[in-house]
């Protein structure tokens, strides 16, 4: 058991049309959202200035696995994104399975009553905010760093 690194960490929830951006505190106690980040051209530079003004510790970029745990179309979406922000903001990525994060942000919302058209700006946030703060509490719980490194090799720099 290594314990709780503390820093701040940046949770990103990367989606076809939108990113979420969330962070927490250093204590880990608490993740909060911080933007939608659209994509496109610039996405990537976008979250290194956001990466740039927080300092983080690390990047947490969320893995949508199938409910079989499998790769899709979307997984390899975020692995290349993932990798393309490692190799930007020179921060270490790890990645973490969030196959349900969007669901349980969506259900957050909803609970707080708003409906799904008047929270597609702020969902995606949310669910960096689902991923993140997993991430923190299962070190917290385990004492070992939630999901796995991304290594930069030839394949993905």
């Amino acid at each position: 058991m290594t314990g709780f690194r503390r820093g701040v960490r940046l949770g990103i929830d990367v989606g076809r049309a939108r990113i979420g951006v969330a962070r927490c505190d250093p204590d880990g106690m608490l993740a909060v959202p911080v933007e939608t980040v659209p994509r496109g051209d610039a996405d990537v530079a976008r979250i290194a200035e956001l990466a740039a003004e927080y300092a983080p510790l690390e990047l947490v970029v969320g893995l949508p696995i199938n409910l079989r745990g499998e790769d899709t179309a979307s997984t390899v979406d975020a692995r290349e994104f993932a990798a393309a922000l490692g190799r930007a903001c020179g921060i270490a990525v790890r990645l973490i399975d969030e196959r349900l994060s969007t669901v349980t942000a969506h259900q957050a919302l909803r609970a707080s009553g708003r409906t799904q058209r008047n929270s597609r700006g702020v969902v995606d946030q949310a669910a960096a905010v689902v991923l993140l703060q997993h991430a923190i509490d299962t070190e917290k719980n385990t004492g070992n760093p939630a999901g796995a490194p991304l290594i930069l090799d030839e394949e993905n720099i």
